[in-house]
């Protein structure tokens, strides 16, 4: 058997990972440790048919990780032999368009990279350092959120503010969630049967986070989240799109700082701040379907804004070979995909009620009537796309 590929997502307080046979796209190990510098804290693991849970009290990335390892060693897998770690990394910057080999030089560019995306890209180097320390001779390899969307033109990247802003600090649209978008849009030029850079797509990855992508010929060129990940497209918590002048006028009317203005848009907005109850679109259609109005409202907003933009992304393309819809809502609530479907008609949607009711599962991913556009469903696997980045990268 190859050695594994262990692919992580290190966040503030957690960390993901999934073990891969290469060349296989189902992970053989997977889980969570959570709740990282708690008392509460815990690790996650599921192996075949059996799942563990095991009590960490207090325990940071490094004794996570170690532990975890540990585990490994039992089962016969010795870091040492692992083919590759690979990390999901939020943000590259301009400096990666694609997946790299993490040397000294890469590090202090994702480091660089931070002030852009304070809560993610400290953890994501946390977990390249300790698996450095564990397993000193393996490759660290670093697949970055932003960098599938480093081919888009600046007509879409910039933001009209004075240009020196662009230049003198780097403020401008990176996108995020390109992983995902990437792995999607790939599987629908197998199920299509058509050349990857011959397609022109929407991918729309909806979940706690949401965005949508116009692909062209393989490429992306056009996104909806921008230098960070709040805006574009409303989300469980995040407003996405607002006037800017919001911050100012929130901030005098509420007497609190441009910093606590952010952090509401980012943590008590979105479905949750319009519906007062939840961030989660389950509960939402729930309370809905018994005469919440506020939980009908919040939905409305969700999949009016999505329509509004995959409207404007699709200006970017000559055409629509498929509208994709991925993450957790994506993937598992039709109703959603079907309002958000009505509410394109004008692009020539028609969906087929039985096949959106059973996910696309039996028709080949297709939630759209033979007349129609197609529109797929089609379940993203980050942790694989990372894995098998790691393979090529190695391989070449």
């Amino acid at each position: 058997m190859p050695n594994p590929i262990l692919v992580l997502n290190s966040g503030s307080s957690s960390i993901k990972y999934s073990l891969f046979i290469p060349g296989q796209i189902e992970a053989i190990i997977s889980g969570l440790a959570e709740r990282l510098g708690e008392p509460e804290a815990h690790l996650s693991i599921r192996h075949g048919n059996t799942n563990q849970s095991i009590h960490i009290p207090n325990a940071d990335h490094r004794f996570a990780l170690e532990k975890l390892t540990l585990l490994f060693s039992d089962m016969g897998i010795h870091p040492e032999n692992l083919t590759a770690v690979g990390h999901r990394v939020v943000h590259g910057g301009e400096y990666f368009s694609e997946s790299i080999i993490v040397d000294d030089d890469a590090f202090r560019k994702i480091d660089s990279c931070s002030h852009l995306a304070p809560l993610h890209n400290p953890a994501n180097l946390l977990g390249i350092t300790t698996m450095k320390l564990l397993a000193p001779k393996v490759p660290q390899i670093a697949v970055f959120d932003t960098a599938f969307h480093q081919s888009l033109d600046p007509q879409a990247y910039l933001y009209a503010l004075p240009y020196e802003y662009y230049k003198d600090f780097g403020v401008r649209r990176y996108g995020f969630h390109g992983t995902s978008h990437r792995y999607v849009a790939q599987k629908a030029a197998e199920i299509l049967q058509t050349s990857f850079d011959k397609l022109s797509l929407i991918s729309i990855h909806l979940g706690n986070g949401c965005s949508a992508t116009a692909i062209r010929d393989g490429k992306s060129v056009d996104t909806t989240m921008g230098m960070t990940p709040l805006e574009g497209l409303v989300m469980g918590t995040r407003c996405g799109d607002l006037d800017p002048s919001i911050h100012q006028f929130l901030g005098h009317k509420l007497n609190i700082s441009i910093d606590r203005v952010t952090e509401i848009l980012n943590t008590s907005s979105g479905l949750l701040g319009i519906s007062g109850i939840s961030n989660d679109m389950r509960s939402l259609i729930e309370a809905s379907d018994q005469g919440h109005k506020r939980a009908k409202l919040a939905i409305e907003v969700f999949c009016f804004r999505i329509a509004r933009h995959v409207g404007g992304l699709a200006t970017s393309l000559n055409q629509i070979d498929g509208l994709l819809f991925t993450g957790g809502i994506g993937e598992n609530s039709a109703a959603i995909r079907q309002r958000v479907l009505d509410n394109l008609s004008i692009l020539g949607f028609d969906i087929d009620q039985k096949a959106n009711l059973t996910h696309g599962k039996q028709h080949n991913h297709l939630i759209s009537t033979k007349e129609s556009t197609p529109a797929l469903v089609i379940p993203t696997n980050e942790e694989w796309m990372i894995a098998s980045d790691c393979s090529q990268l190695l391989s070449s």
